[in-house]
């Protein structure tokens, strides 16, 4: 599930990441379905193509080398667009949403464009 949930956030496609690992797109189908077990290193390339730990992969946690890279990647947005993330992250901690799902985006579908006013206007 997060090996194809990570390839969906990068927009490549199974037949992509296959040929960027040089393998078939049924052992990529096969990998994300779980139905086959990874080699070593078909996983190392895996986690290279999909940019991410192999901890991520392995168990669904983030390493401080997954947040340096987020890091680095926010550093580089416009101030206003800054705004957006920080306030999307506040509302993420705040009381009333910490006890929700990590993967339930629903509340994005009517915080995101009511933020993106507001950081137009700060």
């Amino acid at each position: 599930m997060r090996i194809a949930r990570r390839r969906r956030e990068l927009k490549l496609t199974q037949e992509q990441v296959a040929e960027r690992m040089n393998v078939s797109v049924q052992m990529i189908s096969n990998i994300e379905r779980g139905n086959k077990a990874v080699r070593i290193e078909n996983l190392v390339r895996l986690c290279d193509v999909l940019k991410i730990s192999t901890d991520y992969i392995l168990t669904g946690k983030r390493t401080d080398n997954d947040f340096d890279t987020l890091t680095e990647k926010i550093s580089r947005l416009t101030e206003s667009d800054y705004k957006m993330i920080e306030m999307l992250v506040d509302y993420r901690l705040s009381e009333n949403n910490k006890n929700k799902r990590y993967e339930d985006f629903s509340p994005y579908l009517f915080i995101l464009p009511n933020i993106c006013v507001l950081s137009r206007k700060g």
